[in-house]
């Protein structure tokens, strides 16, 4: 099958990325169901699954891909064969609770990324339980490729993990990527006061026409200042960030008595420098967040077929052109989603 390969591990990325037509089928496997692509989107994932992840061994040359939509084509033992036919977007987060010890609290859910611990989306087919598809009817697959994964992150992150609440106030460094521009969207549909940073002007004037209320240009020097005078002095109640190192220290000064920090990422370094005084004394509380559970994806992906949510697609390639898309995203050259349309 026609497939995207990243065929070994180094850095940077794109010079190992090759398109092939030889790639073996998939099949799915009991409670597993083949989906025929017809869309599948990058994500910052794809980078680090081609530069190297502690702990995870990769099979070289391997697929990426961690979003995708297409039509069910067959389906496994256990699968019901009415998916046959149906169109679906994928929650490449499989979530497998481990069983309770004896004596101890239940363990959190172990995450299994479909397109990082095994092959992914980027194919003519791809497997994926089928617990882990929801129905998209007839909406654009390009649209929900490039909505699923950065809008079930950012909701998880917000509605979930934050507990958003309309009238607060967000603030999104580094607007540009997937899981930024899911956050602004979120927060805009809440009915929040939404701030956005980047280092680019551009950027932050792409960004005001999707109604950001605020933009502060990230000259490299603490922008925290801008901030609070955007909220009269007061900081913001919600910090929904994944670039980690390079603004940390600025949106802890940003936000005020209460507020919290949640992070799914850390794109510029995960070790940053913070003020624990800052931290205790004005009770912030910094937390961590993943993916999402198929009840949140559900509960996303239910706003996008409404038209409620929608994601910002950048540029949509030929899968034969790859190299250049993935080179684009490692540049940080784009504005919302890349996608290969299949």
């Amino acid at each position: 099958m026609r497939a995207i390969e990243v065929i070994r591990q180094g850095t940077p990325v794109a010079p190992n990325v090759r398109f092939t037509a030889g790639r073996a089928a998939c099949a799915p496997g009991a409670g597993e169901l083949r989906v025929r692509t017809e869309a599948s989107a990058l994500n910052h994932l794809d980078l680090w699954v081609g530069r190297g992840l502690p702990g995870i061994e990769v099979a070289w040359p391997t697929v990426g891909g961690s979003d995708g939509a297409g039509t069910v084509d067959a389906v496994g033992e256990g699968v019901d064969p009415a998916w046959v036919g149906q169109r679906v977007a994928l929650n490449a987060a499989v979530m497998r609770p481990e069983p309770a010890r004896p004596g101890r609290a239940p363990a959190g859910e172990d995450i299994v990324m479909i397109g990082e611990h095994g092959p992914g989306t980027h194919a003519e087919h791809f497997v994926a339980p089928a617990a882990n598809v929801v129905a998209i009817g007839d909406a654009d697959p390009v649209q929900a490729a490039a909505f699923a994964l950065t809008h079930l992150t950012a909701w998880r992150m917000l509605v979930t993990r934050a507990r958003l609440q309309a009238g607060m106030t967000v603030l999104i460094p580094g607007i540009g990527g997937g899981v930024a521009l899911a956050a602004l969207g979120i927060a805009r549909h809440f009915g929040c006061t939404t701030i956005v940073t980047s280092r680019h002007a551009a950027k932050l004037e792409r960004a005001r026409q999707l109604g950001a209320d605020h933009a502060v240009l990230d000259s490299g020097k603490d922008w925290s200042r801008e901030v609070r005078a955007a909220t009269g002095g007061r900081g913001v109640d919600v910090v929904a960030e994944s670039v980690g190192k390079a603004v940390h220290m600025a949106c802890v000064k940003s936000m005020a008595r209460g507020a919290v920090l949640v992070t799914c990422g850390c794109t510029t370094g995960p070790d940053p420098a913070t003020d624990l005084t800052r931290v205790f004394w004005n009770q912030l509380s910094i937390v961590g967040s993943t993916m999402g559970s198929m009840d949140e994806f559900r509960s996303v992906m239910a706003l996008f077929r409404a038209g409620a949510l929608k994601p910002v697609v950048d540029e949509v390639f030929r899968p034969e052109d790859a190299a250049a898309a993935y080179a684009r995203l490692e540049a940080g050259e784009q504005f919302g989603k890349i996608v290969f349309r299949w």
